[in-house]
């Protein structure tokens, strides 16, 4: 009996990722926690742009020069962040804890495909979220206060930048999260970076703090959705995707270099 070879074709790389992807959506919707985080969101973002519009309203009137309502949606990502960024972490570093990030690598041999899913989805799903809770929020800071406007391109403007932000953040706390693997720990240290160092550096008056924290991510993203500390646009996005870059570079090489344990 002549023996028959079978040639096996094994699936390309965008099928993989497709299917890595696909888990990792499956994976973060049926968990919790994320739908706990998204309410947080939700209600920070929305709320905070609609006490700023509150606000606003109680101000002077100037109807020959009409204020966007795009600040409301700003105002509330730049403080209502932070439950999103915990959804990206939590993402990356769940596994660790529970120890199944074992039996996850044996499923999924090719690790620079993992990666590109672990990345790309919680991306993805925090940027969205957040603009389109942004948006929430404008529309609502018309309903509070009528003398407000919201323009076509004082919308995409705002929203670009909120998704620069987003994108940014949550791809710096999911390098952080694949480089610590602790949940604890990259949580302290995306929060340091993004919020408490930013604002707390320059109150010291010491020239060389607040020089330092001019180089932080988070003062490129209160510049992006605020207009503040005084730098250009193109220092704000050299801050955003270097420390992002940086992130997943060392994230990246933690998964794809380290053991599992």
């Amino acid at each position: 009996m002549t023996a028959v070879a079978v040639r096996v074709q094994e699936p390309g790389t965008l099928t993989v990722f497709g299917r890595a992807a696909a888990a990792e959506w499956l994976r973060l919707r049926t968990v919790r926690t994320t739908w706990l985080c998204l309410l947080a969101a939700t209600v920070a973002i929305v709320g905070l742009g609609a006490i700023a519009a509150a606000d606003e309203a109680m101000g002077p009137v100037s109807p020959s020069n009409p204020i966007p309502s795009t600040f409301a949606g700003e105002f509330g990502v730049m403080l209502g962040q932070f439950p999103l960024l915990v959804l990206a972490l939590l993402a990356v570093t769940q596994e660790y804890a529970s120890r199944a990030i074992g039996p996850t690598l044996q499923w999924s041999p090719r690790r620079g495909v993992l990666l590109a899913a672990r990345v790309v989805v919680p991306v993805v799903v925090v940027t969205g979220v957040g603009v389109l809770l942004a948006l929430v929020a404008d529309v609502l800071a018309l309903l509070i206060d009528p003398d407000l406007t919201l323009s076509l391109a004082d919308a995409a403007d705002s929203l670009g930048r909120i998704a620069a932000v987003l994108a940014a953040g949550s791809a710096l706390a999911v390098g952080v999260g694949l480089l610590l693997r602790s949940t604890a720990g990259a949580l302290a240290t995306v929060f340091l970076l993004q919020l408490v160092l930013p604002f707390l550096l320059p109150a010291f008056g010491v020239q060389w703090m607040a020089d330092l924290g001019e180089l932080l991510p988070g003062s490129g993203a209160v510049w992006m959705l605020l207009g503040e500390p005084e730098m250009t646009a193109g220092q704000a996005t050299a801050l955003l995707v270097g420390w992002s870059g940086a992130a997943l570079a060392a994230g990246g090489w933690s998964l794809l270099r380290r053991d599992a344990g």
